[in-house]
């Protein structure tokens, strides 16, 4: 079963940037009941976070390279997350060579920042390893507008 946390990829630059969203709604399975109501775990927001980076890993080498999450320098979360909220994931790649890439990146609701991680070790391999190239391509239409995430 696959996991995906990304609804759109809004812009991206290869190698540079990427810019994604998550529209949360309280019938998914992850919530965690608190205090102040459901909220969504902190490693989920993260997960989000490094889903977003791992499509710009797969944009920017058309495909051919994949992200494996090797280590998270530093991760803060500023508040919950709660159902209907809409997150905004903003990664950057601040270094990346053929076998590794350290990326940094938000997530942020209506403006306001609800998780910061810096450091985010990833190893990047071969994309064929972990994913048929033809589902790749597809999902990665249908997140930049070409139709429902299936």
């Amino acid at each position: 079963m696959r996991f995906h946390l990304i609804d759109r990829i809004e812009s991206w630059t290869p190698r540079e940037h990427i810019t994604a969203r998550k529209v949360t709604s309280v019938d998914e399975d992850y919530w965690q009941h608190t205090g102040g109501g459901p909220a969504m775990p902190f490693g989920l927001a993260l997960e989000a976070l490094c889903q977003s980076a791992t499509w710009l890993i797969m944009l920017s080498t058309d495909h051919t390279l994949r992200a494996a999450l090797l280590a998270v320098g530093d991760a803060t979360a500023s508040r919950a997350v709660r159902p209907g909220e809409v997150l905004r994931m903003e990664a950057r790649i601040e270094s990346m060579t053929d076998e590794a890439a350290i990326l940094d990146g938000t997530v942020t609701v209506d403006g306001e920042t609800v998780l910061d991680a810096s450091g985010i070790l990833c190893a990047l391999i071969d994309a064929e390893r972990l994913d048929d190239p033809a589902n790749t391509a597809r999902m990665a239409r249908q997140l930049q507008g070409g139709g429902p995430v299936g």
